[in-house]
């Protein structure tokens, strides 16, 4: 990622937080996106009350699809995240879905959480960002 992307994101979170310099870096890659088209949308929730829920992240990007991969670090206090993406294929902002509801554009979550009948929960996804960082790789299934 660009200095300049990086330093943006940083800014942007440093205002939204009203508070101190973030200390900790959540760096995430994302793989195995199906092709170049459209884009990777990228959540970051600190919470089961607003996992997944719009406008409710503490973090977030919007990435171009490369066809391999996407890597993006945000810097947050340290504490306990869950991770939510999606390959936005159509450039539409959703993630679209088959009559039965079963997503038709990739998507993953931190930890590899899966859910049954619908998306996991917070606690499945939820992993600790420590104050020196971490690494969250996110693979993406269709």
């Amino acid at each position: 990622m660009s200095s300049y992307r990086r330093v943006a994101v940083g800014v942007v979170l440093g205002v939204l937080a009203g508070g101190p310099a973030c200390a900790a870096d959540l760096d995430l890659s994302v793989t195995d996106l199906r092709d170049a088209n459209g884009r990777v949308m990228i959540a970051v929730f600190n919470a089961a009350t607003t996992f997944l829920k719009d406008d409710q992240q503490v973090a977030a990007a919007i990435l171009p699809a490369n066809g391999a991969a996407v890597r993006v670090v945000f810097d947050l206090p340290p504490g306990r995240y869950a991770v939510s993406v999606f390959h936005d294929a159509n450039r539409n902002g959703k993630l679209d879905s088959n009559l039965v509801g079963m997503p038709t554009e990739g998507y993953g979550f931190s930890r590899g959480a899966r859910g049954t009948m619908g998306p996991p929960a917070f606690d499945a996804a939820a992993f600790d960002l420590p104050a020196g960082g971490t690494r969250q790789p996110i693979k993406l299934g269709y």
